[in-house]
């Protein structure tokens, strides 16, 4: 209990300027100390006692939308930096989407439903790989890492991509989908909605979403170290979390002229293409996750449980 005080201590000034950044006039973070110091400090002393000074360790944390997979990811890179010393690179796989000019091809020749960015395939898993190849050699080099504007739906220009420096002790990598596992034949025909019961009749996208899942993602997060998941009550109120988030992202926004921001029709639609992963990984991701964080209908950590 003294080092979870002593590190509460010495990070919260910085973790609670991190919080307000993210707050808005309407919606402000409750119960942040509980948080913090009963859940994700104690959680960075497990993640600690994994480091391996060799090679990076690296950190999947998952959640469907809205958990508060930036937020969290952000506070543990800060604990970890401040406290304990060590040298943090976190990404979401967001920022490997593809371009819209890519996804538009995707859509032509594959399947129309492929433009809408987020489920398994509209990600570049190539640059991911490298990535993940490139930061465990000896001789680091400088390696540039795309950054993904949703606001615009589409990459920022490479002068405004990630640049790291040094080989970190940690890398995180965010995402909703980070460690999820492809279904069989029999789950995978059934439609789960509207959307798949009227614009995937022949589910050639439910197969090629599947199979993508099946064989370059399980390669990526086969290189995973540990995985975290925020894991919600179920899937209906992750939409009404998404909505909030687009709220927010309109509120946050400065320059309002070109943005793509979803009406709440838009994002029941959007929802739609992630519910099918979503609800498998409410069924399994326990089973194989390092540490479960159990969220309550506020957004809020209501337990852990670790494996």
């Amino acid at each position: 209990m003294q080092s979870v005080n002593e590190c509460f201590n010495k990070v919260k000034k910085d973790c609670f300027k991190f919080i307000s950044s993210q707050e808005t006039k309407t919606e402000k973070f409750k119960n942040k100390e509980k948080m913090i110091k009963s859940f994700l400090i104690p959680s960075c002393f497990w993640i600690v006692k994994k480091i391996n000074k060799k090679k990076p360790l690296f950190i999947g944390l998952a959640g469907g939308q809205g958990t508060g997979k930036t937020t969290i990811t952000s506070i543990i890179s800060i604990i970890l930096k401040k406290y304990f010393k060590l040298d943090i690179f976190k990404i979401s796989i967001d920022d490997f989407y593809k371009t819209r000019k890519q996804r538009t091809l995707l859509s032509k020749n594959k399947h129309s439903l492929l433009m809408t960015r987020g489920v398994p395939g509209t990600h570049d898993i190539d640059i991911m790989l490298n990535f993940f190849k490139k930061i465990k050699v000896k001789k680091f080099k400088i390696l540039k890492l795309p950054k993904f504007n949703k606001a615009v739906d589409d990459r920022y220009s490479k002068s405004l991509w990630y640049k790291i420096q040094s080989k970190p002790d940690v890398v995180i990598l965010e995402g909703w989908c980070v460690g999820a596992r492809s279904q069989n034949f029999t789950e995978l025909k059934k439609p789960i909605n509207s959307l798949e019961k009227v614009y995937d009749q022949n589910f050639k996208w439910r197969q090629y979403v599947n199979y993508q899942l099946k064989t370059k993602y399980k390669k990526l997060f086969n290189q995973l170290d540990c995985l975290l998941f925020l894991k919600a009550k179920n899937f209906s109120i992750l939409r009404r979390w998404r909505l909030k988030q687009e709220k927010k992202l309109w509120l946050k926004s400065k320059n309002k002229k070109n943005l793509k921001i979803m009406n709440k029709s838009e994002v029941k639609n959007f929802m739609d293409t992630y519910q099918r992963i979503t609800q498998q990984m409410f069924k399994d991701m326990s089973k194989y996750s390092s540490i479960v964080m159990n969220l309550n209908n506020n957004q809020e950590i209501k337990n852990i449980k670790y494996r």
